[in-house]
């Protein structure tokens, strides 16, 4: 589009995608001072506000709490009566607005950040052409920066017959006000895990986990694996590892039905796919400044777009494949905002010390490498381990408390590069590790962190001891 086909309006910074990332990144430029942009083609708060992390884990949780009360005696007697679906579903609403953004736009508005409502698409360098839900047309040109924030989408998988299905993704799921009697969840990561126990414990008679590989949550450590695995079948959840899909249909009744390379089929009234995530960005005009749509936007450590020239281009959260996660996202929106302000900034967490919780039970809370990962870079790692449940503080909480604590010390440095923690309820545990890892505090001077007495926190001390001090 040219100039002279519509307005063409300057700010200093343009952000494409109004997610968590985009958000806070065009936040971050507007609080140094500069004009900004905003250009979202759905809602201002994005995946994660309303078919990611907060519908989900406001689905979880009624089944969290009535299973952590089931493990105290005395407490487990009151739970007479079944999940209150009415009540869970109104509360799902509730916590995403019912799909309104009424309630995010005025913080963008408190930041004097101009949203403009639409599809944003490079024309150029700093240039973004928005097309209008009216089909009118604009142009808007950036002074300093345009910053790319557009996410990923659910990836199918080329399954014959899967899109004739109408599968579920994971909006589908979250945005639910029924429960199916069975469910077929293809796939074993985070998504698939969660919603798969979730719906389990929301009443769902019959729940299979189709996982291609050896084992759930397979980019974790090999332990997770077998423990969630369990607890899952524990609870009747069915787990086939190693299953591959070969085709998929709806007979005439509407149930689906999924056939597997070893001949068996397996019946579901629906299908959540969960077997992965794609860049939202093939229809971003990458191609207009030199990079290939489709795919996730490279960056360095300003989070500036490898292969642009001029360092006008920026891609945050999703987009750039470093770690699909909301407060990775956040955390290099931060970044980017002060390297775009002139401030020397660099991320210094996405490739190293990612955190990342899976809320199913047992959670599992993990940061910076796994073992093999650490191994395979040639670091001389050595393994302290420990049972979550073999504390004072696990005791307390109720009978059944189980799971595993493991740190990785680096032996060159006596520094941990990474931990893992499995259990109920373990995700504010996590951050200790954080702050370590990141702080690269020598295991020796953690000897002096005393945790309270009793919490589970006290399995540091344990840890600790495992590794010999």
């Amino acid at each position: 589009m040219s100039e002279a086909d519509g307005q063409v309006l300057e700010y200093d910074v343009v952000v494409i995608g109004a997610g968590p990332a985009g958000e806070n990144v065009a936040g971050r430029c507007a609080d140094h001072g500069m004009s900004t942009a905003i250009v979202e083609r759905e809602l201002v708060g994005g995946e994660c506000s309303y078919w990611g992390c907060i519908p989900s884990k406001t689905l979880l949780r009624p089944g969290d709490v009535l299973a952590a009360t089931r493990r105290v005696p005395g407490a487990r007697e009151a739970v007479k009566r079944a999940i209150d679906l009415g009540q869970v579903f109104a509360r799902r609403d509730y916590m995403t607005s019912d799909w309104h953004d009424d309630g995010q736009v005025p913080w963008l508005t408190s930041k004097h950040i101009v949203l403009y409502r639409g599809n944003g698409r490079l024309s150029g360098e700093r240039r973004v052409d928005v097309s209008m839900p009216d089909g009118a047309m604009l142009s808007l040109r950036a002074r300093t920066a345009v910053v790319l924030a557009t996410g990923t989408r659910a990836a199918l998988p080329p399954v014959p017959g899967l899109d004739g299905v109408r599968p579920w993704t994971n909006r589908e799921a979250t945005e639910t006000h029924a429960v199916p009697r069975r469910l077929l969840v293809l796939g074993g990561g985070a998504v698939g895990c969660e919603m798969a126990q979730c719906f389990r414990r929301l009443g769902s008679e019959e729940v299979t986990v189709l996982e291609g590989a050896q084992r759930l949550l397979a980019r974790e450590e090999p332990f997770v694996s077998d423990e969630v695995r369990v607890a899952f079948e524990a609870e009747g959840i069915r787990v086939l590892l190693g299953a591959q899909l070969t085709s998929v249909r709806r007979d005439d009744s509407g149930a689906v039905l999924a056939s597997l390379g070893d001949g068996s089929e397996l019946a579901g009234d629906e299908i959540l796919v969960a077997t992965g995530r794609e860049p939202a960005t093939a229809s971003l005009g990458l191609d207009s400044v030199g990079l290939k749509p489709g795919r996730y936007v490279q960056v360095d450590d300003t989070l500036r777009a490898a292969g642009v020239a001029g360092g006008w281009l920026y891609a945050v959260g999703d987009c750039n494949g470093l770690a699909l996660l909301t407060h990775m996202g956040k955390y290099q929106a931060r970044i980017a905002g002060d390297v775009i302000a002139g401030k020397d900034a660099r991320d210094r967490a996405s490739r190293d010390v990612v955190t990342r919780v899976t809320f199913t039970d047992p959670q599992v809370c993990a940061v910076g490498p796994t073992e093999a990962q650490a191994r395979e870079r040639g670091i001389d790692v050595r393994v302290a381990r420990f049972p979550t449940g073999e504390v004072s503080g696990a005791y307390t909480q109720g009978k059944g408390i189980s799971g595993t604590s493991q740190i990785l010390v680096d032996e060159s440095r006596h520094v941990i590069i990474g931990a893992t923690f499995t259990g109920p309820a373990m995700q504010e545990l996590l951050h200790s590790a954080t702050v370590a890892i990141t702080g690269r505090v020598p295991v020796e001077t953690l000897w002096h962190a005393v945790p309270s007495f009793p919490t589970v926190s006290e399995v540091w001390l344990r840890l600790l001891e495992e590794y010999g001090l």
